[in-house]
């Protein structure tokens, strides 16, 4: 920001063009701020684990002629989000990626994801490969670039499976997304992104990510903005990795055989879960799942499409049997004995799910913290249920002098089979660039509870 002699200084002289300033800060910035963790990836140029940082990122970004990714070309683009996080100030990232470039990015992404199923088969692995899972990111994007470097990058043999909540609460939600994209159109069959809860217009309103685009962005945030929305429509709901596993990012989901129509009107409509007292629960199936419509701004808690709110929005439990998530306002609870049933039924032997930082956790009894960024929730005859949680220190900005400084953790599954989860526990990248939040942190709830669901119905 400009001082008041800077600014008598330019009364009388030329202002120098927002690219022109941006190429002098490059010149002269000092190599980014790190602690020992990332000086370590810093300096790491392992074939297995190459750093993304170079010496001098490449600005601005520009989109290939041929509109072919390469893999110098993601690293550059991770060195350019890093490099202004700490140099630029938020308005100026157009300067450094053109919206034009944003949108040959999200459109390629889109083309991509569009294409997929409800349920994505991570099923082309061989006796080398390994598949990493990531749970909530949530604009945390230093940690995400530690994380890809700890794990090694996404190649022909790593696989990665994201399983939500890339955007909000933190200040680089944007450039976190980008930068997933981006590796997705490099390596569609090596990189899936599956839909969280906070990839959705309600949300985004709410906890900082429509804001922080059109800061970011100004007259073009609005177009940035929607153009976000609709790839987050895009986004796969689950995985299977191999024979053996399940990934989603709030869990397990119902059947919906035949629901009551949706009431007419928006205002002042009850929300109703079961609306006959008489009929039960019951656990959905693969068919079922890949029949859903998930291409909706804000997945519905009422009416004949609920598999993705419930996929994206429950929670396990310890109490046994399946119910609504009174407590969220939409989607489902779940006991161990529907993990024991789901695994058996579909000869599964693990679920890894997300959805609940530490925050969250702190109100659940009976289950696990989040301090080393995964928990065991359930242990059944026939697996395990696992929550992977993949922002430590969260969230971001927090209302409360004592931190949860969790930690983060990412999972590798490993051949022959990927069912037995190692577990990678990192603390959070220090310091942090200093930044604005996006949302107000100290009124805005921070674990998703009490939904204003009328919000969510009658947002256009």
């Amino acid at each position: 920001m400009s001082s008041n002699s800077d600014a008598e200084i330019a009364a009388v002289a030329p202002a120098p063009s927002a690219s022109q300033e941006v190429a002098e800060v490059l010149a002269a910035a000092p190599p980014p701020v790190s602690n020992s963790a990332s000086s370590a990836v810093a300096n790491s140029e392992s074939e297995n684990n190459p750093s993304p940082l170079g010496p001098n990122p490449e600005t601005p970004v520009g989109w290939p002629a041929d509109g072919k990714l390469s893999l110098e070309w993601v690293r550059n683009l991770m060195s350019v989000f890093d490099w202004a996080s700490r140099n630029l100030d938020p308005t100026q990232l157009p300067d450094v990626f053109p919206v034009e470039v944003f949108d040959s990015l999200v459109l390629c992404a889109s083309k991509i994801l569009h294409k997929e199923a409800n349920c994505v088969a991570v099923d082309q692995l061989g006796p080398e490969s390994t598949v990493v899972v990531v749970g909530d990111l949530h604009g945390q994007l230093h940690d995400l670039l530690f994380l890809l470097n700890d794990a090694g990058f996404p190649s022909e043999n790593r696989f990665f499976v994201f399983n939500g909540d890339y955007v909000d609460r933190g200040a680089w939600g944007l450039e976190s997304f980008l930068i997933l994209l981006a590796w997705k159109v490099f390596l569609p069959r090596s990189v899936y992104l599956l839909r969280g809860n906070h990839e959705s217009k309600y949300c985004t309103s709410v906890y900082g990510f429509e804001k922080e685009v059109l800061t970011k962005y100004g007259d073009k945030g609005k177009h940035v903005y929607r153009k976000c929305l609709g790839c987050f429509e895009g986004l796969p709901l689950t995985s299977m990795v191999g024979k053996y596993v399940y990934t989603a990012h709030g869990g397990l989901f119902r059947s919906t055989p035949a629901t009551p129509k949706r009431s007419k009107g928006k205002k002042n409509r009850r929300i109703a879960f079961n609306p006959d007292p008489s009929s039960t629960l019951s656990l959905g199936s693969f068919e079922e799942l890949n029949k859903a419509r998930r291409s909706v701004l804000d997945p519905p808690w009422e009416g004949s499409n609920l598999i993705p709110g419930d996929v994206l929005w429950s929670d396990p439990s310890m109490k046994p049997g399946l119910s609504p998530n009174k407590e969220r306002g939409i989607g489902l609870l779940w006991g161990p004995d529907c993990t024991e049933d789901f695994l058996k039924k579909f000869q599964l032997k693990l679920i890894i799910r997300s959805h609940e930082g530490p925050d969250a956790r702190e109100k659940r009894p009976g289950l696990g913290g989040m301090d080393n960024g995964y928990t065991i929730d359930h242990i059944v005859e026939s697996g395990k249920l696992i929550t992977l949680f993949s922002a430590p220190d969260y969230p971001q900005f927090q209302g409360t002098e004592e931190r949860y400084r969790n930690k983060g953790a990412y999972i590798v599954l490993e051949p022959p089979n990927f069912d037995n989860p190692v577990f990678h526990s990192f603390e959070a990248i220090t310091p942090r660039p200093k930044a604005n939040p996006f949302y107000n942190f100290e009124e805005v709830i921070d674990s998703d509870e009490e939904l204003d669901l009328a919000s969510m119905a009658t947002s256009p």
